[in-house]
C-alpha cells in the first residue's frame, strides 16, 4: 500500500498567534508551500463528528479570508457532488458562494 503524508508547521508568537504557516506534502517533492490561512475539517471515525482546524497568520487581510471561505464552500460544493452526486446540496452551496460574492463586492462598493 502507498502511503502519502501531509506535514503543517506553524510559528506562532509570544501569544501564541500564528505568523507563519508552511506546508509539505510527500507526493510534492520536498519543496516547501507558504500559506496565510489553512481550514482543515476531518470526519472522526469513532465519534462519528467533524473536528476542524482554523489558522490564519497576523499578515491574512480581512478581504482574502472572506474570499479565502468562499472559495473553501466552492470546493467543497464540487467534492460533495463528486462524492455523493448529491446536485440539489452542491447547487445550493454554490449558489450561497454567489450570494457571498455579491455581499462581498456590495461591501467593497461602499467602501470604495
Amino acid at each position: 500500500m502507498k502511503k502519502s503524508e501531509i506535514y503543517f508547521s506553524i510559528a506562532l508568537d509570544e501569544q501564541k498567534v500564528p505568523e507563519a504557516i508552511s506546508w509539505r506534502a510527500t507526493d510534492a517533492g520536498e519543496k516547501i508551500h507558504f500559506a496565510k490561512a489553512i481550514n482543515i475539517a476531518l470526519w472522526d471515525r469513532d465519534q462519528a463528528g467533524t473536528m476542524k482546524i482554523d489558522l490564519w497568520t497576523k499578515d491574512m487581510p480581512v478581504e482574502e479570508m472572506k474570499y479565502f471561505y468562499v472559495d473553501t464552500i466552492g470546493a467543497m460544493a464540487q467534492s460533495l457532488m463528486t462524492a455523493t452526486s448529491d446536485k440539489v446540496m452542491a447547487d445550493k452551496m454554490r449558489a450561497l458562494c454567489q450570494d457571498l460574492m455579491d455581499h462581498i463586492e456590495q461591501e467593497q462598493k461602499n467602501n470604495g
